[in-house]
């Protein structure tokens, strides 16, 4: 069963700061939102959409025509709840078997989905195809020191403070079976090379890569300063070449 369609797991996930704020309350939208290019009259592929967001975003900023991707039914009917619209359609579908048209997308985002996918390869291969030249794609992935650690977590002392975060086994891709939300959740590692190598290969121009980090105004919150230690996500912005 795709574990966000878990009661439990997905009331768990209701309870975060991204799920109840939404862009608001992702710490990485301050830097993520500066790679998306104008979105006015284009048409726009959400990539594992969740919640919607990233497609409501879309909506409001003049897209022509949006649609939403999600393995998780439970995903995809909160989605058309909180972040309905005319122009935006949304489809049960992983990112591996959806039907991807040539040239039928402007700009397609991908926020958090793409370290649940095992070959990165053809997916990029998929997202290129689709594109139109001169198409965008922005993505945030879990950073490989994040997936490439010791249950994505930290190595705490006594008191449990952080002590340090630990990296094992890193040029092993494949997937990584860790905690979140009090839950096994599988994931799969992919070094960076990989990550962004794999874009190149496949034919699409970088013009941006950013290691997410909180904002000077949310280091003021308890505990945020220790994700400054190591970095979380991987923001990248990739182009179609015009022909």
């Amino acid at each position: 069963m795709e574990i966000y369609d878990d009661n439990s797991f997905f009331e768990a996930y209701s309870q975060m700061g991204r799920s109840q704020q939404g862009l608001r309350g992702s710490g990485e939208w301050w830097q993520m939102e500066k790679l998306i290019p104008p979105l006015g009259g284009k048409r726009v592929l959400d990539l594992g959409c969740g919640y919607g967001w990233h497609c409501g975003y879309a909506s409001e900023q003049g897209a022509e025509t949006i649609v939403g991707i999600d393995p998780s039914g439970k995903m995809l009917q909160r989605a058309r709840e909180l972040n309905p619209g005319d122009n935006i359609e949304y489809v049960q579908s992983d990112v591996e078997t959806y039907t991807y048209v040539d040239g039928s997308f402007d700009v397609v985002i991908s926020n958090l989905a793409l370290h649940y996918v095992e070959d990165l390869a053809a997916t990029y291969g998929n997202i290129y195809r689709c594109l139109v030249p001169g198409g965008v794609f922005v993505m945030n992935i879990e950073h490989p020191s994040f997936t490439g650690s010791v249950n994505e977590d930290w190595v705490y002392g006594d008191e449990g403070r952080p002590l340090y975060w630990p990296i094992d086994n890193y040029f092993y891709p494949g997937p990584r079976t860790t905690r979140f939300l009090d839950h096994d959740v599988r994931k799969f590692h992919h070094t960076l090379t990989q990550i962004l190598n794999g874009l190149l290969e496949t034919g699409f121009a970088l013009t941006a890569v950013v290691e997410a980090h909180p904002s000077p105004e949310a280091l003021e919150i308890p505990g945020m300063a220790d994700e400054m230690r190591r970095p979380m996500m991987l923001l990248v912005r990739a182009e179609k070449p015009q022909r």
